[in-house]
């Protein structure tokens, strides 16, 4: 992207601008008027670095604007710009000081202005890691549901979804996770005795004696299964009979909204699958999986 000429026109209005890499930022001291006529006229008089696009003013007051400029065709290190498009002034222009976070990651510019109480109509100038500095127009990120059962803590699918929006080049998104609580799940039948899938999920501890079925208990006994469809099938095969089961797959516990949604089944063992608006993931997904399924929530815009 930082080779290519920036069109301007419609900047303005267009949510979740982030430039990247933001080496296209400069930040520049500025003593005149803070208004569009004077910093367009400022701006179209001047020449830019061959890779500037977007230009921060600041002046001794603390106050910051923010404009786009498009560069005239040119292999020289510096070129005049073109034309001007100022994307926010003082009235509508925040400045946000952040040491951990990452400049070049839009989820977490987006993050720092929602927690600081930056609203989709204003503009986050953002002194982040290292002192470099990014802006974030506009931010209004796409808010992903995440349902998981818990424990563990944090739960599984959604921190792999935080992980990955750390690193991967996604467009602005914000979790939202809808946990499904597995001890109000067991707390629903009073049985003699407890079969839980794992010993990972912290379910060790439930008022009855507690038995995991990954370890295969050789005696069979009077239990209710915490499992979904899969374990159903492991009892199957183990014992040749199937428990009283209370359900806990988030497949089968979630219903189907129209807002992206990201969650897991165990059913499911080699690929995604997207029905409407969610994405669905293998139990043992892994990071480039989850990175996929948050890319296929996705709208088909252009977030350049």
């Amino acid at each position: 992207m930082s080779g290519e000429i920036l069109r301007v026109g419609d900047l303005k209005c267009r949510k979740n601008f982030v430039p990247l890499p933001y080496r296209r930022v400069s930040y520049q001291p500025y003593a005149g008027r803070m208004s569009e006529a004077a910093i367009m006229d400022h701006l179209g008089s001047r020449e830019v670095y061959r890779r500037t696009d977007i230009v921060i003013l600041h002046n001794p007051a603390g106050e910051h604007a923010v404009a786009a400029v498009q560069r005239a065709e040119s292999e020289s290190l510096f070129t005049r710009v073109e034309a001007v498009e100022v994307l926010a002034l003082p009235g509508d222009c925040v400045f946000l000081e952040s040491a951990e976070t990452d400049p070049a990651n839009p989820s977490a510019l987006a993050a720092l202005a929602r927690a600081r109480g930056v609203g989709p109509d204003r503009t986050a100038v953002v002194q982040g890691a290292f002192d470099h500095i990014n802006i974030i127009h506009r931010p209004d990120p796409l808010v992903v549901r995440v349902v998981e059962v818990a424990p563990p803590e944090p739960p599984k699918l959604f921190a792999m979804a935080r992980h990955v929006l750390g690193y991967a080049q996604l467009p602005p998104i914000r979790l939202d996770l809808e946990r499904i609580e597995l001890r109000e799940l067991c707390a629903s039948v009073k049985p003699e005795a407890y079969l839980v899938p794992c010993r990972s999920g912290g379910l060790d501890q439930l008022g009855a004696p507690v038995h995991f079925l990954d370890e295969r208990p050789p005696v069979r006994l009077p239990w209710t299964l915490i499992g979904c469809e899969r374990s159903l099938q492991f009892h199957r095969h183990y014992y040749g009979d199937e428990p009283p089961r209370v359900e806990m797959c988030p497949r089968r516990l979630t219903s189907a909204l129209e807002r992206p949604t990201l969650l897991k089944c165990c059913l499911l063992e080699f690929d995604i699958e997207l029905e409407g608006r969610t994405a669905i993931v293998p139990w043992g997904a892994d990071l480039a999986m989850v990175e996929r399924a948050l890319r296929l929530l996705l709208p088909e815009v252009d977030h350049a």
